[in-house]
């Protein structure tokens, strides 16, 4: 009897959906696994160094784009950021979201990883370890490992618009051996592509980083801080569109992060 109550539960398990167990078990019960299953996940970032112009690229923005939307690989709170790079607008497309600041950010990975040139595409996880970034095997096992390492509290509070910046603080534990890092993405972007090696696709990315700024040491309990966005549309004096606010705390010496935290910020 014992061994056929329990097959019973388990076809229950598979066959039932989370309306009708609502029912059997109470809403707040379903509720409260839900929430606890979100807290239990430990954030990680992933950075993804793209380019518009380089056509091994396009399938590592859609595998960032799966990690962000599905959120799938368990324990992980994947937070992401698209961070394009200035060294493939001479070969046809000038890539409107590149900044030579996400150049020399790969560039310090390059030397803290010991690798012998940068590369597109190339993730990073948590600052700690990278590959190619289309290498969907390497990379959710990667963030899967992350996702067993403690991390610091980090959370984001009083985040804010005032006029073309972001105003916020952030809450976590000061450590002078590590630095704060705030970054503003576009929640996604599309280009129609007119030139180069992906000349006439329409690329979808998310997370596009638009600014990227260290800001002092650690994480605080409550220094305000301010994020002032890129230019939006003509008459515009900052996006229209929303933005992601993406904070973490990485060690000085190496770069792994420590803490993240992220916010979605709409006008």
């Amino acid at each position: 009897m014992r061994a056929l109550s329990s097959l019973r539960l388990i076809l229950i398990s598979l066959l039932v959906g989370e309306g009708l167990l609502a029912i059997l078990l109470g809403p707040g019960k379903v509720a409260s696994a839900a929430a606890n299953e979100t807290a239990a996940r430990r954030p990680v970032l992933v950075e993804l160094f793209t380019s518009e112009g380089c056509s091994s690229c396009p399938p590592a923005d859609a595998l960032l784009a799966r990690l962000d939307a599905t959120q799938s690989v368990p324990g992980a709170q994947v937070i992401v950021l698209s961070e394009h790079v200035t060294y493939w607008n001479q070969d046809g497309w000038h890539d409107p979201f590149s900044m030579d600041a996400m150049t020399d950010r790969q560039k310090r990975y390059q030397d803290r990883l010991n690798l012998s040139d940068v590369y597109t595409p190339q993730a990073v996880v948590d600052g700690a370890v990278q590959m190619v970034g289309s290498d969907e095997r390497k990379l959710t096992a990667a963030v899967a490992q992350a996702a067993t390492a403690a991390k610091s509290e980090l959370t984001i509070q009083d985040a804010q618009w005032a006029g073309n910046a972001v105003k916020f603080s952030v809450k976590g534990a000061a450590d002078s051996k590590t630095v704060l890092v705030a970054a503003l993405a576009e929640d996604s972007a599309q280009t129609d592509v007119k030139a180069g090696e992906n000349k006439g696709k329409n690329l979808h990315e998310v997370a596009v980083v638009r600014v990227l700024e260290e800001m002092g040491k650690g994480a605080d309990d409550g220094r305000a801080l301010t994020l002032k966005a890129p230019a939006g549309k003509a008459g515009e004096t900052a996006p229209s569109r929303p933005m992601r606010l993406v904070v973490f705390v990485a060690e000085r010496h190496n770069g792994h992060v420590v803490a993240a935290a992220e916010r979605m910020m709409s006008r």
